[in-house]
């Protein structure tokens, strides 16, 4: 019989609202107050199996989607694990949070961006089936949207968004995770991801950058980020965003002018169209609480490359 245990994740509490613009800005929409944790509700982990999402691709860059479970191998600890399910994934009902950076510092590309996005989850969510939300971000993080399958509510409530303030990112990604993308179950019947548009910086937050990345692990969130850095050096938070992209297996994105930007966006969609599954049993099971490692490999197949999450939390029994 399969062993559940839940997870607790103690963390700060409620989140504090935005502070005001200077006189003379525009006002930004005052959606009620988010708690970024609630004691409550826990994250359930199932610790007799390990789910993984990922990609292949060439090295041009190119899916690839006609492999079968015998062309993969899970190794955990060194040890080679027996797969317990493998799909190969095109159409899992979609469960998006896009975090919006609305401090001062994306001010100059803030609308084209907003409209990028926009066009994004209008393309991508599909009634009945893919659910998104918004989170924005500056000196707090806020829930814009909740999760909906409504395109123009979307649409609507990212083009109400203005800057201003400092930045929150990693508590938006907690938020968004721990309290929205995680309730759905079961975990593998869903593909869970996140697309950061922001600079990468935080001067804000509750939650440290490693807490944020632990609670997309234990949600099993990949995150996408576009960068709104466009002077074509890389900056400390054009770091931090590709270590979230790079842990989760996720990509990141560095546009340069309004059309990159809507290929990135393009390219994300694509991806979450093109996923294989595998599910595992760990073995040793192991419920100490710890991160362990994965590596999805590809058989003799040295010319593809695999893009998954590195590892996962075991619950602490």
């Amino acid at each position: 019989m399969r062993l559940l245990f839940c997870l607790v994740l103690f963390a700060c509490a409620a989140v504090a609202q935005p502070a005001a613009k200077p006189p003379g800005g525009s006002a930004k929409p005052t959606p009620p107050p988010v708690q970024i944790a609630d004691d409550s509700k826990p994250i359930t982990l199932d610790v007799t199996r390990v789910n993984l999402l990922f990609t292949v691709s060439d090295k041009k860059g190119r899916f690839v989607t006609n492999l079968v479970e015998n062309d993969f191998e899970v190794v955990e600890s060194k040890r080679k694990q027996s797969i317990l399910e493998f799909v190969a994934e095109n159409d899992l009902p979609l469960r998006i949070g896009v975090l919006i950076d609305t401090s001062n510092s994306v001010r100059d590309r803030f609308r084209f961006e907003l409209d990028a996005a926009g066009d994004f989850l209008n393309g991508l969510i599909r009634r009945g089936k893919d659910r998104a939300l918004i989170v924005s971000y500056d000196t707090s993080a806020e829930l814009v949207t909740d999760l909906t399958d409504d395109t123009e509510v979307l649409s609507k409530r990212l083009r109400d968004l203005r800057p201003g303030g400092g930045t929150a990112m990693y508590d938006a990604i907690a938020l968004a995770c721990r309290d929205k993308l995680a309730l759905d179950q079961p975990r593998h019947k869903f593909r869970r991801a996140i697309v950061i548009i922001g600079d990468g910086e935080d001067n804000a937050s509750r939650y440290s950058r490693d807490q944020a990345l632990e609670l997309a692990h234990k949600s099993d969130v990949v995150i996408y980020t576009i960068s709104t850095n466009i002077t074509k050096v890389e900056t400390d938070g054009d770091k931090v965003l590709k270590y979230f992209a790079r842990e989760t297996g996720g990509l990141s994105f560095f546009p340069f002018k309004a059309e990159d930007l809507a290929q990135d966006f393009e390219n994300i969609a694509n991806e979450l169209r093109s996923q294989y599954s595998i599910l595992y049993r760990p073995e040793p099971l192991k419920t100490d609480g710890k991160y362990h490692e994965v590596d999805v490999r590809v058989k003799n197949r040295g010319n593809l490359v695999v893009r998954a999450r590195k590892g996962y939390y075991a619950p602490l029994q």
